[in-house]
């Protein structure tokens, strides 16, 4: 949609306070409630809560419920999202104060993220490097996250998409990642409440979808990989990653093909991770009679 000149000096205005400023800066980098940017900027809630709702309404921000909670963050794609780099390039490269806040948002997070994160062991860097193998062929566009738990293959891929959600059933999961997210500054990326059974999604919303060793855990899995085939767009791919736990390789390889096949998808051959004594499969599943390359 083309922007009119109107729409530009509305922008405008609406950007053109230090405070508004800031607090599309703090947006930018993630999304945050009311309560959370009032400790950071320490003003009060009135006032935050005004200058919120005018650069809602000049579209420089979304709002989404989640829960008991009202998170905001910048847009990710469109019009408004360019809209909003644009004001932010504008900004002094050192800014005192938008250095401050972003060190207060990060510390106000870290009490949900470790102080001191377990360095992956061999076996886990086996995994990221197949995840990151299979995405090889083509970029990774749009990316769902189902049952993104803590995050790690937003924290792995983010970087990568054009634009990025997690879902999750549990609350607290859907806290830790966004705090995991905003800590490693991945402000493209979004958390959703969602039902890996039910996805409040458009059909063809997403060019990746992953199943992070969600089907194991899902009481109909078969569900679970028809909802991921119905968000998927033409010619996009579904990554799926599968904890053995006891199982063999060639049993729980299979059960991955008869899924896929009942949701209409050909998945190529499972990768054992690792090769030897190995703890997960890793596939990629694309529609059946699709010209997209399955690994």
């Amino acid at each position: 949609m083309t922007q009119t000149l109107e729409d530009t000096v509305r922008l405008l205005k609406a950007a053109a306070d230090p405070t508004r400023l800031r607090l599309l800066a703090l947006c930018q980098r993630g999304e945050t409630t009311v309560s959370e940017l009032v400790a950071i900027l320490g003003q009060s809630q009135p006032r935050i809560s005004r200058h919120l709702k005018l650069l809602c309404d000049a579209g420089l921000l979304e709002r989404f419920r989640d829960g008991h909670w009202i998170y905001y963050r910048a847009p990710a794609t469109g019009t408004a999202a360019a809209s909003v780099r644009r004001v932010m390039e504008l900004l002094p490269e050192e800014t005192v104060e938008l250095a401050r806040d972003a060190e207060r948002a990060i510390a106000g997070h870290q009490g949900a993220v470790s102080a001191d994160p377990t360095p992956l062991t061999p076996a886990e860097r086996g995994l990221h490097r197949a995840v990151l193998d299979a995405l090889l062929t083509a970029p990774v566009g749009r990316l769902l996250d189902i049952g993104t738990g803590s995050a790690r293959m937003l924290k792995l891929l983010g970087r990568r998409a054009s634009r990025a959600v997690g879902v999750d059933t549990d609350a607290g999961k859907r806290l830790q990642a966004r705090a995991e997210l905003a800590v490693a500054g991945l402000g493209n990326c979004s958390i959703r409440p969602g039902d890996a059974h039910g996805l409040d999604f458009p059909a063809g919303s997403f060019d990746t979808v992953i199943l992070d060793e969600l089907l194991g855990r899902s009481e109909s899995p078969d569900r679970v990989v028809v909802e991921a085939a119905r968000v998927l767009a033409p010619g996009g791919r579904l990554i799926v990653i599968e904890a053995l736990s006891g199982k063999s390789v060639r049993g729980a390889g299979g059960q991955m093909a008869a899924l896929a096949a009942s949701a209409g998808l050909a998945l190529g051959r499972p990768r054992a991770v690792p090769a030897v004594d190995p703890n997960w499969l890793v596939a990629v599943a694309v529609a059946a009679g699709s010209d997209s390359k399955v690994a």
